[in-house]
């Protein structure tokens, strides 16, 4: 729908903005109530996008919201500065900087320990506001005095007070907010966003920089914070000092909570709830205090019931009575699809000279390569090479180091000793993200998948990364403004047959399905080297010859490693097969020469020569 409309969630919040003065006085909503939930909202549009697309939970948003209202109060009352939109703009960059400060700290944790960290930030800046820095602050009086903006157009002057004309000035201010969050998100930047929520780990393999992403994330969550606290100064005449404490931080998330993360208005919603149901329960009830028990009720209720929140839970049932159409017509595609063998996919893309020049050599040189763990050896003194355009496979019993070598190839894990060589280059020490962007990249045995997102969206958050690079940050730019994105997630839906699942959300694939799309997201970002630990892992009979011929069919052209258990496959896909056993290189040769191996055959294969001979 956003495809064939693709303004249209901006023309209709532009709408009900328009409407919301005739139509909410009849509900019950005073100016006021109106203009604050605006504020909450604008607030919380930044908070989803660190929160509800980033996956980023943080308690010390009321750090930024108090930074940027107070600097912005301090320009307009104590400072002489009398213009306030540009004061709301330097608090907003005053928030962003600070942001960037704390998120150089806060974000070299995750989980838990990085939101323990916001919330003590967030103690930190309440503690300096009240004591250090109280003279620019006005300490526990706040800072008073704080007017409400006007505009000279020559002809006329702009007067924005209160009520209903202050709500004009803050709800454009709002929509401007919606339209640039929605642009973030739509963006090439939004999508790794997304990626990021969904697997970091598997964002950090197929080459992106996610630490600066998050970051990103964090300083635009900050800006939105202080611009909205400075709307608050405004709104109230008065910048109050609770804007810095936990209760902000901890409102605003129980706010996104309610009305749904990850949908930008779920703030919106959930401030329209939790300042109408204040308002309703303290003056109509006269329940006083106790409100906040009633609010409490309600939070958890909509929580256990809503998990998606009011915007979420409204959006799954669009999706429940719109999708079953859907569904049906994809389970009959299966089942036609099921008595016919896969078609034979396009030839493979060519990579990038600038990127990957041509090399003469091996394409992959591992010399002395040992890991240690403690006193257990993982891998020791191994050498190895594959030249370019060869099929290597690797096998050995359970335990014999075939995933740690993978993680040493990689560079997921440091060696403890030797040099890694790819392309003439030494890699060794070298992050996985900066090897992905040389050209070296693997399938995992476990499924690394984006299963939040759909089939397309998780080939095209590998693709970004070897058209973009690891790091860029085209906020305002859509997806189909990169080039040859469209090209390369087509192609490579085509390589792993799975064109007419494309828009369909990883969780309701089949496990060979997932099988392939994990071999597509190393595809997508067009390698040099092409590592696969154990592919055909878990499959049924059926689904490994399926998934054979893929390998087949992409093997043509390129470099290839492969790990897996399943010897005769594995036999019929490569040129040369290394063997491990208990860390080291027990022999190299051709499948037939290691069918016919003596050591391997008592190492590896219990000795059963005539079974493996056949």
């Amino acid at each position: 729908m956003l495809k064939q409309r693709p303004f249209l969630i901006e023309t209709l919040t532009a709408i009900g903005l328009i409407l919301a003065p005739f139509v909410l006085p009849h509900l019950g909503f005073a100016p006021n109530t109106v203009n604050r939930i605006l504020v909450w909202g604008l607030f919380g549009l930044g908070f989803d996008i660190l929160f509800g697309f980033t996956g980023l939970l943080s308690f010390g948003q009321s750090a930024f919201y108090g930074t940027g209202g107070f600097v912005a109060a301090y320009l307009l009352t104590r400072a002489g500065f009398s213009n306030v939109l540009g004061a709301l703009v330097i608090g907003m960059i005053a928030a962003a900087a600070t942001g960037y400060l704390i998120g150089l700290i806060a974000l070299r944790r995750t989980g838990i320990y990085f939101a323990m960290i916001t919330v003590a930030i967030a103690e930190v800046f309440f503690f300096v506001e009240f004591n250090p820095l109280s003279d620019f602050t006005g300490g526990e009086n706040g800072l008073p005095g704080v007017p409400t903006p006007s505009f000279n157009l020559g002809f006329t002057t702009l007067h924005f007070t209160d009520g209903w004309s202050l709500y004009q000035f803050i709800a454009l201010c709002y929509f401007i907010g919606v339209i640039i969050a929605l642009r973030i998100v739509r963006s090439p930047v939004g999508a790794i966003f997304s990626a990021i929520r969904d697997n970091p780990l598997r964002a950090t393999a197929v080459g992106h920089n996610i630490h600066g992403y998050k970051l990103t994330a964090f300083v635009i969550a900050a800006a939105y914070a202080g611009f909205a606290g400075g709307l608050l100064g405004v709104l109230q005449a008065f910048m109050p000092p609770d804007a810095f404490t936990f209760d902000t931080s901890g409102q605003l998330v129980m706010q996104t909570a309610i009305g749904g993360r990850g949908t930008l208005f779920g703030p919106l919603v959930g401030a329209t709830v939790w300042l109408f149901l204040q308002d309703f329960l303290q003056s109509a009830l006269g329940l006083g205090a106790a409100w906040k028990l009633v609010l409490g009720v309600v939070f958890v209720l909509l929580v256990c019931f809503l998990r998606g929140g009011i915007v979420g839970g409204l959006v799954d049932l669009y999706g429940l009575f719109s999708g079953r159409r859907r569904k049906v017509a994809e389970r009959e595609e299966r089942e036609a699809e099921a008595g016919f063998a896969l078609e034979a996919p396009p030839a493979p893309m060519q990579a990038k000279e600038v990127q990957h020049p041509a090399y003469s050599g091996p394409i992959l040189k591992a010399t002395g390569l040992t890991k240690r763990y403690g006193g257990l050896v993982a891998n020791s003194d191994i050498d190895f090479s594959v030249d370019q355009g060869e099929l290597r496979g690797i096998i050995g019993p359970n335990g014999a180091g075939k995933s740690t070598f993978f993680k040493m190839l990689t560079c997921e894990i440091p060696p403890t000793s030797g040099r890694i060589v790819f392309e003439g280059r030494d890699i060794t020490g070298l992050k996985v993200t900066d090897v992905c962007q040389l050209g070296l990249t693997k399938s995992y045995q476990v499924n690394q998948l984006f299963t939040g997102l759909t089939v397309r969206q998780n080939l095209t958050i590998a693709a970004l990364a070897e058209l973009r690079g690891k790091f860029r940050l085209d906020l305002f730019r859509s997806l189909s403004g990169v080039k040859g994105l469209t090209e390369q997630v087509e192609h490579t839906l085509a390589l792993v047959n799975l064109t007419r699942r494309a828009d369909t959300q990883v969780a309701e694939l089949a496990y060979g399905e997932k099988r392939r799309l994990e071999i597509g997201l190393a595809l997508a970002t067009s390698p040099r080297l092409l590592l696969l630990d154990e592919p055909l892992a878990g499959m049924s009979p059926r689904e490994r010859v399926e998934t054979v011929k893929l390998l087949k069919s992409i093997a043509r052209g390129r470099t290839m490693i492969i790990i897996d258990h399943d010897m005769d496959s594995l036999f019929e896909l490569v040129e040369r097969v290394t063997v491990l056993q208990e860390g080291r290189v027990l022999v190299s040769g051709s499948p037939e020469e290691i069918k016919t191996n003596a050591a391997v055959q008592e190492a590896y294969l219990g000795g059963v020569h005539g079974e493996i001979a056949a």
